[in-house]
């Protein structure tokens, strides 16, 4: 935090053990469709005016630093942050919709392993929005409720995936 500039400390509460565990995680029931939703936090770190910010570890080793999430495979992660804000939200605490990836880079072009690791840290803003979360739910519950399943997308890779297990 101090050396992004960040002004916040870690956020203490006697649940966060929970929240941060997978299958339990924070918990909101979304009364309209009857769903429990959940999801596992990594951290959170508390403002000094009492706002939570989301923070999410990652860790994979690449020559090149990383400075941005922009691939397209990277709005799984955005969305993870996105229904953790919500989630948060939902139990009534305030959220900034900045929240912060800390990026462990392992040294994928050291010349020599000698059983250590050197990670490069980087810490990665995100404006979150979870406006589309609701209607997200509600059309999770459609699908769960038709009496078949909905016809596979070309272009989606796990429902490629699914037809080939068939």
């Amino acid at each position: 935090m101090n050396q992004a500039g960040i002004k916040a400390i870690p956020f203490a509460h006697p649940d966060l053990e929970k929240w941060r565990t997978n299958f339990t995680g924070v918990q909101a029931l979304h009364r309209p469709t009857n769903m429990l939703v959940t999801g596992a936090v990594d951290d959170l770190w508390e403002t000094g005016d009492g706002e939570l910010i989301v923070v999410d570890y990652k860790a994979t080793a690449k020559v090149a630093d990383i400075t941005e999430l922009n691939e397209e495979w990277h709005s799984g992660y955005k969305r993870q942050i996105e229904i953790y804000q919500w989630l948060l939200r939902q139990n009534g605490f305030r959220v900034s919709s900045t929240a912060y990836w800390v990026y462990a880079n392992g040294d994928a072009g050291a010349k020599r392993f000698d059983q250590t690791l050197r990670f490069r840290m980087t810490v990665i803003p995100y404006e979150g929005s979870d406006n589309w979360v609701e209607d997200h739910i509600r059309a999770a519950k459609e699908c769960l409720l038709r009496k078949t399943p909905p016809v596979a997308a070309e272009e989606c890779p796990y429902c490629e995936f699914a037809a080939r297990r068939v």
